[in-house]
């Protein structure tokens, strides 16, 4: 059985930001019984050269929904990037799953063979085709920035493991 590009696309995406909405609860569970600010996390960051915890939940956002828009091709929403809160930030992972919910698969699927042109940098686009798109650009970005906020998270105490960042898995029966 082929697996299609929705999918690999949606229903991965959808797990994922609802899984990072529960560490967000634990990150300021954390803080709260350590006395301190959650927002303190919101400018962490693993290297001087990368993005802030902010901005890292910003980019795994918008690759899930840009992604999702172009493969059904729709042009992606704009969101503005002006969350300074965590409470600002569950917003727009909800506003992100919101998008989602409205992709339908038979609009992903009907595009699966064209090309997909899409902006890299302020000033460059690029295009390759539907399926090469998902596989070799979309999901490495989406799982590098989601993958880095919770390692920010991670390296400052959270108590948040492998099964936090997996979250429930679809289909999976105990056996």
């Amino acid at each position: 059985m082929a697996i299609s590009l929705y999918e690999l696309s949606v229903p991965a995406f959808e797990r994922a930001l609802t899984a990072f909405l529960a560490i967000l609860d634990k990150a300021e569970t954390h803080a709260a019984a350590r006395k301190f600010d959650p927002a303190n996390y919101l400018a962490l960051r693993l290297a001087p050269d990368q993005f802030g915890f902010l901005r890292q939940v910003q980019s795994f956002c918008d690759h899930a929904k840009n992604a999702s828009c172009r493969l059904a091709g729709a042009e992606p929403p704009f969101m503005e990037d002006k969350e300074t809160t965590f409470a600002e930030l569950r917003a727009r992972i909800t506003a992100t799953l919101d998008i989602l919910k409205a992709v339908g698969s038979a609009s992903i699927e009907a595009v699966s063979d064209r090309d997909i042109t899409f902006p890299v940098g302020a000033n460059r686009k690029v295009s390759m085709r539907a399926d090469l798109y998902l596989a070799h650009f979309v999901l490495p970005n989406f799982y590098f920035h989601l993958t880095t906020a919770y390692d920010i998270l991670r390296a400052a105490g959270v108590e948040i493991g492998k099964r936090d960042f997996i979250g429930a898995m679809p289909g999976a029966t105990p056996a």
